[in-house]
């Protein structure tokens, strides 16, 4: 059930992905719900998913918080 979870973090952030807020807010609801080692991972994602999009970077506060 946990990698579900995970699963389901990502499509939530790929379709907040339009609002930098939106995006900053769903990314700190799943730092606090996901396993520390899916944490791991998700911030591996979130580094190559905002790769080409700037306006994200904003958020990457969120993840050196963890």
């Amino acid at each position: 059930m946990p990698r579900a979870m995970f699963e389901y973090t990502k499509v939530v952030l790929q379709k907040v992905s339009f609002n930098t807020e939106l995006f900053c807010k769903e990314l700190e609801k799943a730092m606090k719900r996901l396993l520390p080692y899916e944490v791991d991972e998700l911030v591996i994602w979130v580094k190559q998913y905002t790769a080409n999009r700037p306006e994200l970077y904003v958020c990457m506060g969120v993840i050196d918080n963890k």
